[in-house]
C-alpha cells in the first residue's frame, strides 16, 4: 500500500507559476511510473505528464513548455512545475504512481486560475 499526499495547489492569477508537491509513503526504487493527472469542472481526468521509471518523460500538448516534472528521491517527493498559467488550467490536480501492477492516487489539490 502506498500514500500519497499532494499539496500546493492554490488560486493564482492567469501569468503565474504554482509547484505542486506529491510526497509518497515508498521509496521511488519501488515505483514503475510515476506522473501528473488533472480533472478540470465538467471534464473527464486527463493527463498532464508521466514519467516511467528509466524512461522518457511524457507531457501533454496543452501543458508541454510550461510545465515540469522533477523528483527527489531523498525526499520520496514529486513535484509538478507549473509556469505561465492559463484559465483553462484550473482543475484538481492529482499525482499517481504505479508499483507493480497496482496503481496509486493522491488526493487532489486544486489549482484556480483567475484572469
Amino acid at each position: 500500500q502506498v500514500q500519497l499526499v499532494e499539496s500546493g495547489g492554490g488560486l493564482v492569477q492567469a501569468g503565474g507559476s504554482l509547484r505542486l508537491s506529491c510526497a509518497a509513503s515508498a521509496t521511488f526504487l519501488s515505483i514503475n511510473v510515476m506522473g501528473w493527472y488533472r480533472q478540470g469542472p465538467g471534464k473527464e481526468r486527463e493527463l498532464v505528464a508521466r514519467m516511467p521509471s528509466g524512461g522518457r518523460t511524457i507531457y501533454a500538448e496543452y501543458v508541454k513548455g510550461r510545465f515540469t516534472i522533477s523528483t527527489d528521491d531523498a525526499k520520496n517527493t514529486m513535484y509538478l512545475q507549473m509556469k505561465n498559467l492559463k484559465p483553462e488550467d484550473t482543475a484538481v490536480y492529482y499525482c499517481n504512481m504505479i508499483v507493480g501492477m497496482r496503481g496509486y492516487w493522491g488526493q487532489g489539490t486544486l489549482v484556480t486560475v483567475s484572469l
